[in-house]
């Protein structure tokens, strides 16, 4: 034999025929050009049904806020593995494709069962689709033909291939039919169930796995029978393959069926904007989009928001903005006084309202920063005309020479108006512009900004006047508000716009802490367990407009009352109107609100909490802490409000005024002078102190 006849090579020429290498190249090139195929395929694959789901927004601690619908009012909610309960995970993928993990997208074994079951039936009975085959189908839907299925089949090779096995999964479960207007397994948990599909009962396990299977026939609200048997065979089926017993089967076949629930929603203003961007989102997005609102905080607020505008007038409405200054998270913001109300779909945060004297902070800030006054510079609280522009203070009265603290912190408009004419009304807008909010003149087109600016003559919206007064608090540097967790912490490590000098803006605020208090409160530096911030208020022309702005402990509060069509509520300010708000709003953050419980609270039992001889301060029986006490009548001439407390020697302060001792030790009767909060004290002979913090109101 020769070497040649020994090749290997040249054996299999010749077991090739005479083709040799040549039909070696053929059946690659073949091979190639079915590659190439699949490729063409995967890549004009349809896949605009995922990119237009819509993500969930929830709040910091991940409780629902809103969704919006995608083209067409479909609710299809990105599917999330992660959040997606295990054990209905592995029984979905038993019955319906139980070599899911194994085959690259296409069962040739299930085919095969499905062809000699449909020959053996005479009819189709199934047609043996994998989940990625299921998956295929929808995101490009035709009619149930072979060459359909042969589609499909292609498809889910090339599916399998893009996204995975589990990226595949995650997107059935985002496209799966629940009837009428759901689509995926998180719409439907939600809807029928009234939680996230983490968690799921056997019940609803077989329930969500039936539904996909004839969607509209199965419709829990409109075919309740034919839901029951399909969940019953599903249950069934979980006996069968060992997945669940008898009796737990009995058991979840006894449950009711459930009902359709709506979706909520909440902080709709804010939500719905947040919802909308994130609508834009891709496959490989989030399935949520987590927002800065604290729901806890929020509730408290829209209740306190709505109590307010119901005491303010029928016609009456109220807004409000928590804002975190550290990274401008926008934990609270409601909207209007709520469902019911006059104005209730206005969202008065964006509206253009009158600021009335809550700009005049920036205003003195500004002329502090360049040099035109000094907060103890002299200035003048006398008429003076301006072009025909005559201004006068709120009360009428003139002051005449005072400083500028004094005149920021009472408010005096003609101390202001002389500034502004100063500084110049295009330079100050100009100003605040730059820190990235608008001012709208009454004429925006042929208006230039004037001296009327200094006493809420243009317009501004809420949430601009919130960049402003966060600025304030964060050393003069504005930065955008933040809606999502995602925003927040770029916000948080921004540069942001220089507004004015830190001095600047410590000194504004320094000043406006000195501000008068609303009725019935201390001044915010002189009680201890009193929130301390500075605040400023404002009153529009016609007192159409109250505004109270507060910056403080971290947070800026704004707070608005007014009626939505602008009408004149008369003697209704800013101070009156708007600043018990602000101060509400205050005691609610102090009191850290939303903040869950210790799930193991680190405290003894009641019987061990001391030892025994343990000595303790009065022990105050009437009122409560937080209690809300209801008056007759206020002043001396008042009936008064019973106080009571248990001691050795016990005298009653309220507000550090000593009240005069009752028929017996430790009681006491108050009269207070008017409606408003206060810190009662109760302190016995050694010293010991009790404090309790509480609300008059009228009962009238």
């Amino acid at each position: 034999m020769t070497e040649a006849s020994l090749n290997p090579a040249n054996t299999q020429v010749r077991r090739l025929g005479p083709f040799g290498h040549r039909g070696v190249r053929v059946a690659l090139l073949a091979g190639a050009g079915a590659l190439f195929a699949l490729a063409a395929v995967a890549l004009t694959l349809p896949m605009d049904r995922l990119e237009q789901s819509s993500p969930v927004v929830v709040d910091r601690s991940g409780a629902w806020v809103r969704a919006l619908p995608v083209r067409g009012g479909r609710w299809r909610l990105r599917a999330d593995l992660q959040h997606t309960d295990p054990i209905f995970v592995a029984r979905l993928v038993a019955l319906e494709d139980r070599g899911f993990w194994l085959h690259p997208g296409v069962d040739p074994l299930a085919l095969v069962r499905a062809a000699l079951s449909d020959l053996t039936a005479g009819k189709i009975r199934s047609g043996g689709s994998t989940l990625a085959m299921q998956l295929a189908r929808r995101l490009d839907p035709h009619p149930r033909t072979l060459r359909a299925k042969a589609l499909e089949a292609v498809r889910a090779l090339a599916l399998c291939a893009r996204l995975g096995k589990s990226g595949t999964l995650q997107a059935y479960l985002t496209l799966a039919p629940y009837g009428g207007d759901l689509e995926g397994v998180r719409a439907a948990s939600l809807a029928y169930f009234g939680h996230e599909p983490d968690q799921l009962t056997d019940a609803e396990q077989a329930l969500l796995i039936a539904l996909p299977q004839s969607p509209e026939t199965r419709r829990p609200d409109r075919h309740p029978e034919a839901v029951r048997r399909a969940r019953h065979r599903i249950l069934a089926k979980f006996v069968a393959k060992g997945l669940i017993t008898t009796s737990a089967a009995r058991e979840a076949d006894r449950t009711p069926l459930p009902r359709r629930r709506g979706f909520p929603v909440r902080v709709w203003a804010a939500s719905g904007d947040v919802a909308r961007s994130a609508q834009a989102s891709t496959l490989a997005s989030a399935a949520t989009v987590q927002a800065t609102f604290d729901l806890a905080l929020q509730a408290r607020l829209e209740s306190l928001a709505a109590h307010t505008a119901a005491a303010q007038g029928d016609r009456s409405s109220a807004a409000i903005i928590v804002v975190h200054i550290a990274d401008r998270s926008v934990r609270a913001l409601v909207s209007s006084a709520g469902a019911g109300r006059d104005g209730s779909w206005i969202d008065e945060t964006r509206a253009f309202r009158s600021p009335g004297s809550a700009l005049k902070p920036f205003l003195y800030g500004f002329a502090f920063e360049q040099g035109l006054a000094a907060p103890e510079t002299r200035l003048t609280d006398a008429p003076t005309a301006y072009d025909g522009y005559e201004p006068e203070n709120f009360d009428r009265s003139f002051h005449g020479e005072v400083s500028a603290r004094e005149a920021l912190a009472n408010s005096l408009n003609l101390p202001a108006v002389a500034l502004l004419q100063r500084l110049g009304p295009a330079a100050f807008a100009g100003r605040l512009r730059g820190a990235g909010v608008d001012i709208r003149t009454p004429k925006d087109a042929i208006s230039a900004p004037g001296l009327a600016l200094a006493l809420g003559g243009d317009g501004i919206r809420l949430r601009d006047m919130a960049v402003l007064y966060a600025a304030l608090g964060d050393g003069g540097i504005a930065k955008p508000l933040a809606f999502t967790e995602d925003e927040a912490a770029r916000v948080a490590h921004e540069a942001g716009r220089r507004l004015m000098s830190e001095e600047a803006a410590r000194q504004v605020l320094d000043i406006l802490r000195e501000a008068p208090p609303p009725d019935g409160r201390s001044p915010t530096g002189t009680t201890s367990n009193a929130p301390q911030f500075a605040f400023k208020t404002g009153t529009s022309y016609s007192f159409r407009d109250a505004v109270a702005a507060g910056v403080g402990q971290g947070w800026c509060v704004l707070v608005w009352t007014g009626r939505p069509d602008g009408g004149s509520r008369p003697g209704l300010t800013g101070r009156e109107a708007a600043l018990p708000l602000l101060f509400q709003v205050f005691d609610i953050l102090a009191g850290a609100p939303g903040r869950p419980p210790a799930r193991d609270p680190a405290s003894a039992p009641s019987a061990l909490k001391s030892e025994p001889g343990a000595v303790h301060g009065p022990r105050v029986l009437f009122p409560p802490e937080g209690a809300v006490l209801y008056a007759e009548g206020f002043g001396p001439k008042s009936q008064g409000i019973a106080l009571d407390a248990r001691g050795q020697g016990v005298f009653w302060y309220v507000e550090g005024q000593k009240l005069a001792r009752g028929a017996t030790d430790g009681a006491a009767i108050w009269r207070p002078a008017s409606a408003g909060f206060y810190t009662l004290q109760a302190i016995d002979a050694a010293g010991r102190t009790t404090r309790v913090r509480v609300q008059v109101r009228s009962e009238h």
